[in-house]
C-alpha cells in the first residue's frame, strides 16, 4: 500500500516498523459539545484505514484518545452551570452513540487525558531536566521551542515566519515568543491537580505526547488537516525532545468539510451535527457520502448532496436486490455469456481492492463499485442473458464484492430490502409526502387507465409529481416512488 505522508510531502510504500503490526493513533475529540459532520469525517477516513489494514492480514492496534479536560470543557462547564466533568463525560458519551450509528467500530485503546496527569508531569520533568523546557514563577510550564532545531519539520514553517505571526499575551512568562505551554497554572474556580509548580493543569499538547507515549514508535499518527499546526507539530517537539527517536514514521491528515467552501468549524457558526443530519438521513448515507471524496481533498456538504447520496445508493440496493432475488429463484440457462462482461466484471473487483492500496482512495474504490453495478444493471435488463449461466456467476461475483465492500467500506452490507424501506420512510417523511393522498391519486388514476382516459390519467400523473411522486406503469399495475 502506498501512503500519503504529510512529514515527507509524498506517498510512500507502508511498511509496518513492527513486522505484521501496526500501531495507530489518531487525535480525538474534545469533549465539549454534539460532534460535526466534520468529526465524523476524521472518524470514517481512520475507521476505513484500519480496517483496510486488517484486511491485509496486518494486526492493527489502534488507539483515539479523549481530550476531557481542556478551555472549552471549562467554558462549557461554566456557561451550563455543570461540572466540567460531568460536560466531559456527557459528549463523550454522545460521541460515542454517533460512531455506532456511523458503523464506526471499536478501537482498541481508548485513552481520556485525565487519566494521564502523572504522566503528563513526569514528560514535564523530562524536558525542564533536558533544558528544553522551564517553569515560570506563576507556575506555568514552557517548552523552548528554539532548543528543538527540528521545530516546523511537519508543518514546513520556519522559525523566522512563525516568529513573525507570534504575540506574548499580557501575563505569560515566556522566554521567547515561539514558546508555548506545556502545563498551565489554575486559575480561581478552574480544575487543578498538584504538581512540583503548584495547582495546575496541562496544555492541549502535552496530552497527546503523553497518551500516545505506551504505544511508541508509532506506525501511523492521525487526524485532520487543521492539527498540523501547532498540535502535532508541538507534539513532536515534545515526544522527540524529551527523548523518543521518532514518534511516527507516517503522519496522516485528512481533509476539511467545508460549507460554501469554508472550513466546517463550531467557531464559524456554519456547521450542521451528526445528529441534525440523522434526524433526515440514514446513518449509511452519510458514512457514504463522506467517503465519496479522496479523504485529503476538502469537501463541500450540503443537503443536495445528500440527496444525491441517496440516489447512489439506491441504486446499488435496488441492484443488489433484485440480483439477489434472480439468483435465489432462476432456472439458469447454457445461452452464450459476452466473455468481454465477464473480464469486466473481473477486472472491477481488482481494480477496487487497488484504489485502496493508492492511498485509500475511497472515491475511485466507489467508483469501480458503480462500474460494476452498472454492469449488473445491464445484464438483469437484457432479457437474453439474465437467466444466463454467466449471469449467474456475475450476480454471485457481485455479491462477493458486495461483502468486501462493507468489510472495509462500511457500506452495502445491510439487507437490501430493509435498506430502501427505511429510505423510503427517511424520504417520505422529509419530504412531507401524504402517503394517504397518493393512494387516493393513485386508485383514481387506475380508473382513468382501465376506461382508456389516458388525457386525465396523465393530469393524475401530474398531480401525483406535484407531491413529490413519480409514476411507472408495469405489467404488474402502477409502481409508484419518490421523485428525486
Amino acid at each position: 500500500m502506498k501512503l500519503y505522508n504529510s512529514l515527507t510531502r509524498k506517498k510512500e510504500e507502508f511498511v509496518p516498523l513492527r513486522p505484521g503490526k501496526v500501531h495507530m493513533y489518531v487525535c480525538g475529540i474534545t469533549a465539549y459539545d454534539l460532534c460535526h459532520v466534520g468529526h465524523a469525517r476524521s472518524a470514517l477516513v481512520f475507521d476505513v484505514l484500519a480496517r483496510y489494514l486488517r484486511s491485509t492480514g496486518l494486526e492493527v492496534f489502534f488507539a483515539r484518545n479523549f481530550t476531557d479536560v481542556d478551555d472549552k470543557i471549562i467554558q462549557r462547564a461554566n456557561d451550563d452551570a455543570r461540572d466540567w466533568r460531568e460536560v466531559a463525560e456527557t459528549y463523550m458519551h454522545c460521541f460515542h452513540e454517533d460512531m455506532e450509528l456511523l458503523g464506526v467500530q471499536q478501537v482498541s485503546a481508548e485513552p481520556k487525558a485525565t487519566e494521564y496527569i502523572q504522566e503528563m508531569q513526569d514528560l514535564c520533568e523530562e524536558l525542564i531536566r533536558q533544558d528544553k523546557a522551564y517553569a515560570t514563577p506563576s507556575g506555568d510550564v514552557y517548552f523552548r521551542v528554539r532548543a528543538f532545531p527540528e521545530y516546523g519539520k511537519l508543518s514546513g514553517r520556519s522559525l523566522d515566519e512563525l516568529l513573525a505571526g507570534a504575540r506574548v499575551a499580557p501575563g505569560e512568562e515566556k522566554n521567547d515568543p515561539l514558546d508555548f505551554a506545556l502545563w498551565k497554572a489554575a486559575k480561581p474556580g478552574e480544575p487543578f491537580w498538584e504538581s512540583p509548580w503548584g495547582k495546575g493543569r496541562p496544555g492541549w499538547h502535552i496530552e497527546c505526547s503523553a497518551m500516545s507515549a505506551p504505544y511508541l514508535p508509532l506506525d501511523i499518527h492521525g487526524g485532520g488537516l487543521d492539527l498540523i499546526f501547532p498540535h502535532h507539530e508541538n507534539e513532536i517537539a515534545q515526544s522527540e525532545g524529551a527523548g523518543a527517536q521518532q514518534m511516527a514514521r507516517f503522519w496522516v491528515h485528512n481533509g476539511f468539510v467545508q460549507v460554501n467552501s469554508e472550513k466546517m468549524s463550531k467557531s464559524l457558526g456554519n456547521f450542521a451535527t451528526i445528529r441534525d443530519i440523522l434526524e433526515q438521513y440514514l446513518p449509511e448515507t452519510l458514512r457514504f457520502f463522506l467517503l465519496g471524496k479522496h479523504y485529503r481533498s476538502p469537501m463541500d456538504f450540503s443537503f443536495d448532496s445528500m440527496d444525491e447520496a441517496e440516489k447512489a445508493q439506491k441504486r446499488v440496493y435496488q441492484t443488489l436486490a433484485e440480483s439477489h432475488a434472480l439468483l435465489a429463484g432462476s432456472s439458469w440457462t447454457n445461452t452464450p455469456f459476452p466473455a468481454e462482461l465477464a473480464a469486466e466484471a473481473k477486472q472491477l473487483e481488482a481494480a477496487f481492492a487497488q484504489a485502496l492500496e493508492d492511498d485509500l482512495n475511497t472515491a475511485s474504490a466507489l467508483g469501480h463499485v458503480f462500474s460494476l453495478v452498472r454492469l449488473v444493471r445491464q445484464v438483469i435488463e437484457d432479457k437474453s442473458l439474465r437467466f444466463s449461466e454467466g449471469a449467474r456467476e456475475l450476480f454471485a461475483a457481485c455479491h462477493r464484492s458486495a461483502q468486501s465492500w462493507h468489510d472495509i467500506l462500511g457500506l452495502f452490507g445491510s439487507d437490501a430490502g430493509s435498506f430502501l424501506q427505511d429510505l423510503r420512510a427517511r424520504q417520505l417523511a422529509r419530504k412531507r409526502i401524504d402517503v394517504s393522498a397518493v393512494e387516493i391519486l393513485l386508485e383514481k388514476r387506475a380508473i382513468t387507465r382501465h376506461n382508456k382516459d389516458f388525457a386525465a390519467s396523465d393530469a393524475l400523473r401530474d398531480k401525483l409529481l406535484a407531491l413529490g411522486v413519480e409514476v411507472r406503469d408495469s405489467p404488474e399495475g402502477q409502481v409508484w416512488d419518490i421523485a428525486l
